[in-house]
């Protein structure tokens, strides 16, 4: 054998194991559990050096910032049945974090809305099969938001209808202490309905004769229970005026939690009007006019879980940074100094003490029910 042809050999060698390593990354891909980054291993083929691929959890966080799957998959150079098979381990893993920590939340005030999109094709496009099995079509995310910390503490992937509005309260009510929130929310007559049913008193009163039928019982609101509404008037899909209407409680009442809000002034809704668009650019499925919305609706509920945990534990909020007393230099003095202490809505909430990487997010082991 000549020297050309000795040296010629492992060029040859290498380049077909490139080649071998690009067309199937994902085969040699495997997820030993969700408890630990440095479970994730890559099997080697050969006894000798291959080019690593990027590590999972760099792609799931570009999931959160309005990244579709195909350009995940296109980055990670594996197919995007891969990227699918990964993301209902992980919503799983998101929605027991969320409960686990969402646990006897205090909130003074909260604000209720609904968040549109679609599921398969549009309302208008599906047949009469498919409006009976209501599983394609319109589909709307229930939020609540706490204007105070910025979180999200209940949301809900439904139709919009009384039932889901109920399932929907119900949620959150078990989320919340026995303190009793100040609500508001636009003019939808679902949620007064449902805030009546989940936290009305049931009252039955006194019969009328001795020997009458007794009168069915019914639904009061609590004396606690403090609710308005925000009524839009539109003209030709322009907003022309806003009014307010009391549901629940009086304005006594109403203007004593506006005294006590130290971010609302007003009845409004603008934190969670605001909080819509938040999930619009970290959901690439809620984008309007793009071909990347769901096909299923477990998709949709396990990429929220993912969107909502790391929006929760790992994603600043601007609106909760805090000033520093004297700004902090950084790389040396060479950097422009750091004037505010980041804080992620979490952190307002006191469910933890710092800012979670990605990381820490899918490595925390939730404890089983029976200790919570």
């Amino acid at each position: 054998m000549s020297a050309s042809s000795s040296t010629c050999e492992p060029l040859v060698f290498k380049a077909r194991l490139r080649n071998r390593v690009q067309r199937s990354p994902a085969a040699r891909l495997s997820a030993h559990g969700w408890c630990g980054a440095e479970q994730w291993q890559i099997k080697r083929d050969f006894p000798c050096e291959v080019p690593a691929l990027e590590h999972p959890c760099s792609q799931f966080q570009r999931c959160t910032q309005g990244t579709s799957i195909r350009a995940v998959a296109r980055n990670i150079e594996c197919d995007k049945d891969t990227v699918c098979h990964w993301l209902p381990r992980v919503g799983q893993h998101c929605r027991g974090l969320i409960e686990y920590f969402f646990r006897d939340l205090h909130l003074t005030e909260c604000q209720l809305d609904e968040l549109w999109t679609f599921v398969y094709k549009k309302e208008e496009h599906l047949t009469t099969f498919e409006k009976l099995a209501q599983r394609y079509g319109d589909t709307w995310i229930w939020t609540a938001f706490d204007p105070v910390s910025k979180l999200v503490p209940a949301w809900r992937i439904g139709k919009r209808t009384l039932g889901e509005a109920r399932w929907f309260v119900k949620t959150l009510k078990s989320r919340l202490d026995s303190h009793i929130p100040f609500f508001t929310s636009d003019d939808l007559p679902h949620y007064a309905d449902a805030l009546l049913v989940v936290y009305g008193v049931k009252v039955t009163p006194p019969r009328r004769f001795p020997h009458s039928r007794p009168p069915s019982p019914y639904l009061q609101a609590p004396p606690d229970l403090v609710y308005a509404v925000v009524i839009k008037k539109k003209e030709h899909g322009h907003l022309v005026e806003i009014g307010t209407r009391i549901v629940y409680g009086t304005e006594a009442q109403v203007a004593e939690r506006l005294r006590a809000s130290p971010v609302t002034q007003v009845i409004s809704t603008w934190g969670v009007e605001r909080n819509n668009l938040t999930i619009r650019q970290h959901s690439r499925r809620l984008g309007r006019k793009v071909n990347a919305f769901s096909k299923k609706q477990l998709f949709l509920r396990d990429q929220l879980e993912l969107a909502f945990a790391y929006y929760h534990f790992c994603c600043p909020h601007r609106g909760l940074r805090q000033r520093l007393e004297s700004p902090v230099p950084t790389k040396g003095l060479r950097g422009s100094p750091k004037k505010w202490r980041l804080c992620t809505p979490a952190m307002a909430a006191g469910l933890t003490d710092h800012i979670w990487t990605i990381d820490e997010l899918l490595s925390f082991r939730v404890p089983p029910k029976c200790l919570w």
